[in-house]
């Protein structure tokens, strides 16, 4: 077949000149252009905001969880939430190379490989779904995706589980992106510090803000907060609700005497969360928007309404070495890979 656009234009198919990620509906079939990689696939890990949303609106009820995502495939090409506006990433094995990327990249056929790009801009087909793992938000079919020259991707390590690697790489931009935020003696608030990406995010949160920083880890449930006591990562942890933000500034005043945070890093996967994050923030400090259950603008019009200024940073899942970054954090922490391997191994 012909070379396609390396960014994937060639597979929009409605509207006309998007980008695959904004577009509507995609070309799913799973037939490669000479620049693309045909993925076989076995997992998908649902993005949190997603899942949730699909779990809510369907009841939890895993036959209609199943149905409403096979839906969303069959109508748009991709899995691409069309409530959340956001879908994840999968785990298989390369099935075929386009004839033009031979030998231009470290990849062959037979790889396991995760896909590091969102499941909102990939070329899918569902033929089975397999099992739902509701717990952990991931789920195993027989199907097909495709990988566009632009797309990036981890070759899946030999020293941890096919699961557990995928679980962390799913949310590799989240601890990659503090290790380059945070500085020695930073004071930093981790909103959902118990979930997946919050727990990666506390261990490079605890390194880099150094004996004279402090971490504090913020929870919703008790098991969620429970979790970060055990960890041991947080300096101070407080428990409460993001989307009751007078309730956080107040609990955050108390921690801080009244400084508030330097940085604060949002990882819940719930909406109405943009306040409860920018208010318990000193001026001149940063938030990292990470949730992808964010408004730019809740949260443009938030700050601007209670006269905060301080730099918002939408949570790009991509920097440099984040997957790496981010399997390291497994490795250079025994007691929270423990809980990885409990929850998602």
């Amino acid at each position: 077949m012909a070379k396609g656009c390396k960014y994937g234009t060639h597979r929009v198919i409605e509207p006309k000149a998007v980008l695959p990620q904004p577009a509507w509906k995609i070309d799913n079939t799973p037939e490669i252009y000479d620049n693309e990689i045909l993925i076989d696939v076995h997992t998908l890990n649902i993005d949190s905001a997603s899942f949730t949303q699909i779990e809510e609106e369907t009841g939890g009820d895993e036959g209609k969880i199943a149905k409403r995502m096979m839906e969303i495939v069959a109508e748009r090409g991709k899995h691409h939430n069309p409530v959340t506006g956001s879908g994840g990433m999968l785990v298989g094995t390369v099935e075929k190379i386009g004839k033009d990327l031979e030998g231009k990249i470290d990849l062959k056929v037979g790889d396991r490989i995760a896909t590091l790009v969102s499941l909102s801009l990939t070329p899918l087909v569902i033929t089975e779904i397999k099992e739902i793992r509701k717990d952990i938000d991931q789920v195993d079919i027989e199907g097909k995706a495709i990988l566009f020259e632009s797309g990036i991707y981890a070759k899946l390590p030999d020293d941890m589980s096919e699961t557990l690697a995928l679980a962390a790489l799913d949310v590799a931009g989240a601890p990659a992106q503090t290790a380059k935020l945070v500085k020695p003696g930073d004071t930093v608030l981790i909103i959902g510090a118990g979930g997946k990406s919050g727990m990666l995010c506390l261990h490079e949160a605890k390194k880099r803000a150094g004996v004279t920083g402090k971490v504090i880890g913020m929870g919703h449930s008790d098991a969620s907060c429970q979790r970060i006591v055990d960890l041991g990562l947080a300096d101070v942890m407080i428990q409460g609700s993001a989307t009751d933000p007078v309730d956080v500034l107040r609990k955050v005043e108390e921690v801080t005497d009244g400084e508030l945070a330097d940085i604060t890093i949002n990882c819940v996967n719930v909406p109405n969360t943009e306040m409860g994050s920018i208010l318990p923030t000193k001026d001149g400090g940063i938030v990292y928007f990470f949730s992808m259950a964010t408004s730019f603008t809740k949260a443009a019009l938030g700050a601007e309404g209670i006269g905060k200024d301080v730099t918002m940073i939408i949570g790009n899942g991509y920097t440099k070495g984040h997957a790496e970054i981010t399997l390291n954090v497994l490795r250079e922490n025994p007691k929270l890979r423990e809980i990885f391997e409990k929850l998602y191994g």
